[in-house]
Parts: structure tokens; sequence; C-alpha cells
């Protein structure tokens, strides 16, 4: 039972451990997963101060009151609990309390507990049949038409675990590709997060080299680039890595389960139609073989059915916990320690100290081009290097002083076209490093705007997918997704998968009575023989008794006497 339940369970918990993985980022200080190390106040320099404990606060409207707590999928999970005497089991969806999976635990019993008295009863009606000689024959004046209601029932019975080894071959199918489909889309949203992630760090990797001339950013804050740049790999390595394998090993998982399904399908329809078969010629003795078979292999069906209905309970729970979990991601859940996720407030505040960054970074750049690049110094001075041509455009501040959004100036490029437009004003140097033609800038100190610009775009342009990240929007709209898309596929098909588990243990089940009854039913050489033993006797009598007589015929007596 148990790799049926880590197949139909891991890929659930392997979402919850990748997704969890790029949203439990740094709130309450140093972790030591370095997946927590994404953006936090231990990593990025200016951000920190402003990520303080009131930025980690709830927002306004409970700001004084405590924070909810959401009991998930409520209605659905209020089942026995056996561990607490079969009260029931009130706290909703948690895959950390122990009670949660007794109660769902106890939603197979029934097909366990069938197992159970089928093994044990057919057993001692096996035991009694072989041991004390106890039959069942088709007998008597109504021999012919039960021997025809038996064939009937037994065709019937045999047609009904036949259907229910398609359905069961149908349903593992097309539950497998959903499976494979869902666990796909998980992986598919953990590349794109590394994807934004090695974005980030590709771009973050220039900012170590960001110098223009003798302008740079301050110390504190590229000491702390840095590391974040480090983190963010770190983060990224992991990701890759624990995705790769968890799949890897979920896909071993359910390619077995796929195996085994098609192995019980496959055997049980053989038996169905060859213990048909032997049953319909009379073969006693090999049809007991089969009932002996049907008879373990029923008992795993009927396991089965308990084990899937288990499957499906915890499945439909898991959908119904990330349905209600989207609609209130900031509440109190089970879901709140595996995705912790920052509050709207503080997602904020770090999206404002990106945009102070930027403008910093702005600051460094135009500082330049206004001290340096724009300028005439003479050959005596530390930053000639015949500066000369149309004066260079500055770059343009994306965020005013409110650090709201603003229109560039005419005389300004933007982030986006920099890197173009300065490229016009980069001459060519000599072997000193002089300018020999037109130009404001040389192309190390080009290549140096173009680092901070290119750092200024990627804080600009990936701050806000990594914020998604980190206050679960990201996760909120990979569950939306799971829940309208996969989640109902997924429960129509191991319905289709019960569905055909319940026809095959209940067709076999009867045809094994049927199997048993049938083919000791009177075949037509025993009736031709009890008819003749009494003629054959009588025969004899008559020749001895001729013998005696001395060939005298032996008349009847007469009438009356």
């Amino acid at each position: 039972m148990k790799p049926f339940l880590i197949a139909g369970l891991s890929s659930f918990f392997f979402l919850l451990a990748s997704l969890s993985s790029i949203s439990a980022l740094p709130r309450y200080g140093n972790h030591p997963d370095p997946l927590r190390f994404i953006i936090g106040e231990q990593n990025l320099g200016p951000w920190k101060n402003a990520i303080s404990q009131d930025a980690l606060a709830p927002g306004p409207a409970t700001d004084n009151a405590p924070q909810s707590t959401l009991v998930l999928a409520a209605n659905r999970t209020n089942r026995v609990d056996i561990l607490r005497g079969f009260r029931r089991y009130r706290g909703g969806w948690d895959i950390a309390n122990r009670h949660y999976w007794a109660s769902v635990g106890f939603t197979g019993a029934p097909g366990f507990i069938l197992a159970i008295l089928w093994f044990f009863a057919f057993g001692l009606s096996l035991v009694v049949h072989h041991c004390c000689g106890w039959r069942i024959n088709i007998k008597g004046k109504g021999s012919p038409s039960s021997q025809r209601i038996c064939l009937i029932l037994l065709i019937s019975f045999t047609c009904a675990a036949a259907t229910g080894c398609i359905l069961l071959s149908v349903g593992q199918d097309e539950f497998h590709g959903e499976v494979l489909r869902t666990l796909n889309y998980v992986v598919n949203q953990s590349d794109y997060t590394v994807d934004i992630l090695r974005n980030v760090t590709g771009y973050l990797s220039l900012a170590k080299t960001i110098s223009v001339a003798q302008v740079f950013l301050p110390s504190d804050v590229m000491d702390d680039i840095d590391k974040l740049n480090v983190d963010l790999n770190t983060a990224a390595d992991t990701l890759t890595e624990k995705t790769s394998e968890n799949s890897v090993k979920i896909k071993k998982v359910f390619n077995a389960v796929r195996s085994a399904l098609i192995t019980v399908a496959a055997v049980m329809l053989l038996l169905a139609l060859i213990g048909l078969i032997l049953s319909i010629l009379g073969h006693k003795h090999a049809i007991h073989i089969f009932v002996i078979s049907g008879w373990l292999l029923v008992v795993i069906t009927f396991v089965l059915c308990g084990v899937f209905v288990i499957l499906n309970n915890t499945v439909s729970d898991t959908c119904m916990a990330m349905e209600e979990w989207v609609e209130y991601p900031h509440a109190e859940t089970a879901l709140s320690n595996i995705l912790p996720c920052v509050d709207q407030r503080t997602t904020n505040q770090t999206l404002v100290q990106s945009k102070k960054i930027i403008n910093q970074i702005v600051n460094v750049v135009n500082e330049f081009i206004y001290t340096y690049a724009n300028t005439y110094p003479s050959q005596e001075s530390s930053y000639y290097y015949n500066q000369s041509g149309p004066l260079m455009p500055p770059l343009c501040y994306p965020y005013d002083s409110q650090l709201q959004d603003r229109q560039c100036g005419p005389q300004e490029v933007s982030v986006a076209n920099a890197s173009a437009v300065w490229q016009n004003y980069t001459c060519i140097v000599s072997a000193s490093g002089v300018c020999t033609t037109v130009g404001r800038v040389t192309p190390n100190i080009y290549s140096q705007l173009v680092a901070a610009v290119d750092e200024s775009y990627a804080l600009e342009h990936y701050t806000p997918p990594l914020l998604s990240l980190q206050d679960c929007n990201f996760v909120r709209d990979t569950f939306k997704m799971i829940t309208t898309s996969y989640c109902p596929p997924l429960g129509h098909y191991l319905k289709i998968v019960n569905a055909g588990l319940v026809m095959i243990s209940v067709g076999v089940l009867l045809c094994l009575v049927l199997w048993i009854l049938y083919a000791n039913r009177p075949q037509r050489e025993e009736v031709f023989v009890n008819l003749s033993l009494p003629i054959e006797g009588r025969s004899f009598k008559n020749c001895f008794n001729g013998k005696i007589n001395h060939g005298v015929p032996i008349s009847n007596p007469p009438s009356g006497v």
C-alpha cells in the first residue's frame, strides 16, 4: 500500500516543497536555507534599513487585531479520527498533523475490511470444501434451467470483471498522463523561477565591476549586492537540483504504480476469461487453482480500492486547501509554515528601496557625465583623455523624488536605450588610453557605464518578479492554475480507477462462487452412466435367473395373484 500512497501524494508535496523554497524568504533574521536569502534584510544594504519591524507587521486592516486562523478544507476533512476514539476530526487540511492522516486513512477502511472479511470467509469455505468434502452441485428436476441461469450469471459477471479491467487500464493511463502533466507544469514553474534568478544574477555579476572612472557606488551597497549575487546563485542551483531530483523520483514511483495497475488489470482479465472457459468445460481440478489465485487477487484489489479511496480524498483535500488558500494567502493556515509569505507592506517597502538604489546608480552615472565626460579638462588633469565632440546626454531618472514614475526629458536617455545611444559618443583610443577620434568616453569607460545601466535595468525589471515570489503572488497563481486545470482531471481519473477496481473485485468474487458451482454440475457422461446402471443391473439379473431355469422362459405372474 505504501508505494501507491507515496505515488499519489509525492507530486503534491513536491509542488509544496518547490514553491516553498522560492517563497520562503527571510523575515526573522538569518536562516541556514540558502533559498531563504533571495531577498532579505541582510542582503541589500540600504534595503535592510527600510524593511523594519514596522514593515513586517500585517497590513492596516489587521494592525491592531490578531491574525485570523483559517481552517483549510474544513468541511471535506470533517471525518472520523480513530486516534481520538472515533471522534470527529475538525483540524482541516494539515499534512503535519497525524490526526489528519488518521482521519483520511480511515476513509479507506471499507476496502481493507472487505479484504480481511473476504480473505477469511472464502478461505474458510475452501478449507471446508476440500477437507470436509462439502460440495455444491446443480441437481434435481430443475437442473437444465438452473445450469442455464448459472451460465448466464457467470458470463455476466465475467463481462463485468472484464469491463472493470478496461476501466482500470484506461483510468490508470489517463491518471498517469495527468500526473505527469501536473508534474511538468510544476517543473516548468520551477524552471521559470530559476530563469528569473539566473537573469538577476547575470546582471548583478556586472554590478561587481561598476566603476565609472573614479565614481563608485557606496561600498556597503557593493558588498551587499555581491552577497546577494552569491545567495541567488546558490538558491538557483539548489532549486534546480531539488527539482530535478524530486521529479525523477516521482516519475519512477508513478511508473511503478502504472506497471502494477496494468499487471493487475491484465492478470484479472486472463483469470476471469480462463476461469470461465474451464468452468464451462468442467475441469474441476484445474479450476481449483484459478479459484485460489482469484481469492488472493480479490484481496489485493480490495486493498487497492481502499488505497485509492485514500489517495482520492487526499488529492481532493489538497486541491480544496489550495483553492481556499488562494483566496486568503496571508491568513494563518496549515500552509503558512510551508509557504511563509511576506505581507504586502513588506513587499512595498522592498520595491521602494529598489527604486532608491536605481536612482543612486543614475546619480553615479550622471555625476561622471557632468563632471568628466562633458568637460574639457587640461592635459595635466588625471581625468583628461581628449574629450571632444557633442555633449553626452545624461541618464534619465526613472523615478522622481517621491519615487513615482517620471517621463524622461528630451535631452535624457532612458535605461532601455542608453547603451545604444552612448555608443555613438565612444572614441577610439591610442595605446596610452587617449582618444584619437571624436568622443566623450573611452571604450573602457563606456563598458563601465553599460554595467551600471544594466544593473539599473535588472533592478527595474526583475525586482517585481522576485517580489512576486516573496509575497506568494507567484505561488498563488500557480495554485490557481493547478486547482482549475489539473485537479478536476486528476479527481475524475482517480474515480475511474476506483470504479474499475470495484468492478474487478465484485465481478471476480462472484465468478469464483459460480466457477465452483458450475464446474461441479453433472456432465452428460455422468448422466448417461447414472441412467444405464439400473438397466444393466436388471439385464444381468434376468440373465442369471434364465440360467437357473434351464432356458425356461420366465413368465410374468398372472395379475391378481
